[in-house]
């Protein structure tokens, strides 16, 4: 299955692109196997900015890691922003 993973402010500056599509297996990932696919990808750097992350699939904030990610699907990757 394919997904879209979009990265945003120290996110972007952690992995250097704004998007990128991931090939995952087909048996039900969740959005806890998408991030180790970003983390395995990225290495160092990402892996000090996700802890802090938020996350959104599809439009709908995620707080389970279990929760299952689609073929088609959009994971965006939102650290901490400041200001007003």
């Amino acid at each position: 299955m394919r997904l879209t993973v979009r990265y945003f402010a120290g996110a972007r500056a952690a992995v250097g692109v704004a998007d990128e599509s991931f090939e995952l297996p087909d048996e039900a990932p969740t959005v806890a196997s998408v991030l180790a696919a970003v983390r395995d990808r990225h290495g160092d750097r990402v892996k000090r900015v996700l802890p802090a992350c938020s996350f959104l699939l599809d439009g709908v904030a995620v707080r389970d890691p279990d929760t299952t990610v689609w073929s088609g699907s959009q994971l965006d990757v939102l650290p901490p922003f400041a200001g007003g």
